[in-house]
């Protein structure tokens, strides 16, 4: 429940719009947000926060970036929408681009993350059938406990998370589930013949910012290709700079099998999504065999286009590699009893609360938001820390000092 002293009539005003007359499926902190510039934004009484979530990382490149704005704004004046009934005169520039940026043969362009996820399911069981040579409806992929890829049916089919699941199903078969940064388990379940791909974060987001051990995701990688199982990653949130290289399978020189891309590709201004493979993979799929009217839209294909160059030609990865160790550092000597663990990689952090009330995270994350930073909890205990990856040394201690005020103040 929200103190509804503590907020302001304004902002309480907003608060019961989106309670009278929007579904209850998020729980948001009571915050009502106006205005974004770079790190901060501001409420609808002009009060500047640091946003330390970033759109769950949607808007690494942060809020409004000039550069970003200008290309959405010079390409919605001409053509938003063609649907993919017809060409258009900037999808094969985006097609091109995307693709000689990450080293693929093709890109299947879509919307949203989810979306971007069920393609890659659906390629890699196409892939499956028609190249590998897996009898029909017995295809299998495996993927990792505590997981987070969205929310459609197909995709709780196989989340071990019981509030996404609850009272939704009868769900999709199917999927093989094992526990995350487990070799040995991988190397038993690829034991099944039937398996045609291997569906992995790099970084675990959503279950609090789970980091695998060195060598995972290249151990991980070589056993799918010893076994002739396509490697896909989600990089979702933990790719496009936000962990200190353009992707975090960078790390270990992986280059997955099927990649799978979306929030920052827009900047944070619209829903862009891809899923990149070579062309054994991606052209199973034929003409009518899968699609989205949006997908591939020249307005977002222009604004992906502009998204990538700022991260790369502005260094932002390096940005997250300097930043984020100052972060944790100094996180580490603020030495307060309820903070648990604290882990990250570059600019994609949490810390574990440690405490018997099991709504100290949210307590904590509401005294933050009074001393002007923005974070969520996730799974009640977590709080996740990922700020825009344009933020300075000088913000980033001044970010520090405000966490470290608000648990003590607790």
């Amino acid at each position: 429940m929200i103190a509804m002293n503590t907020i302001t009539e304004q902002t309480h005003y907003f608060l019961e719009k989106e309670e009278k007359y929007g579904a209850h499926n998020y729980h948001p902190l009571p915050v009502v947000l106006a205005k974004g510039k770079g790190v901060f934004v501001w409420d609808v009484d002009n009060k500047r926060y640091y946003d330390f979530l970033s759109g769950y990382s949607a808007i690494n490149q942060g809020h409004c970036h000039p550069r970003i704005i200008e290309t959405f704004i010079e390409q919605c004046q001409k053509l938003t929408l063609s649907s993919r009934a017809f060409y258009n005169n900037v999808l094969g520039e985006y097609e091109e681009f995307i693709t000689g940026f990450f080293g693929y043969d093709k890109v299947l362009p879509m919307n949203t993350g989810v979306e971007a996820v069920e393609t890659a399911l659906k390629l890699a069981r196409r892939w499956g059938y028609e190249v590998k040579g897996v009898l029909p409806e017995k295809a299998h992929i495996i993927v990792c406990k505590d997981n987070f890829h969205g929310r459609t049916i197909s995709v709780i089919s196989f989340s071990s998370d019981e509030a996404s699941k609850r009272n939704f199903g009868p769900f999709t078969p199917g999927f093989i589930d094992i526990p995350y940064n487990d070799i040995p388990a991988l190397e038993a379940a690829l034991q099944n013949k039937n398996v045609v791909g291997f569906l992995v974060e790099p970084i675990q987001g959503e279950a609090g910012v789970i980091v695998p051990n060195d060598g995972y995701l290249a151990n991980a990688a070589t056993l799918c290709k010893d076994n002739n199982v396509l490697f896909i990653a989600d990089e979702i949130q933990s790719g496009l700079c936000r962990t200190g290289k353009m992707l975090c399978c960078d790390y270990e020189n992986v280059h997955p099998d099927i990649l799978i891309l979306g929030k920052a590709l827009s900047g944070g201004t619209m829903p862009v999504s891809a899923v990149l493979a070579d062309n054994e993979i991606m052209l199973t799929i034929k003409p009518g065999d899968h699609g989205s009217t949006y997908g591939g839209n020249p307005l977002a294909c222009k604004v992906a286009i502009t998204a990538l160059k700022v991260l790369q030609e502005e260094k932002m990865a390096e940005n997250a590699i300097v930043q984020g160790n100052l972060f944790r550092n100094g996180l580490k000597e603020i030495n307060h009893p309820y903070m648990d663990t604290i882990r990250g990689k570059g600019l994609f952090n949490a810390i574990v609360i440690k405490h018997p009330n099991k709504n100290m995270a949210w307590d904590i994350c509401l005294k933050m938001k009074e001393n002007g930073l923005i974070a969520k909890p996730t799974h009640n205990d977590r709080i996740r820390f990922a700020p825009p990856l344009l933020i300075t040394t000088s913000q980033t201690e001044e970010c520090i000092d405000i966490i470290k005020k608000s648990l003590f103040e607790i």
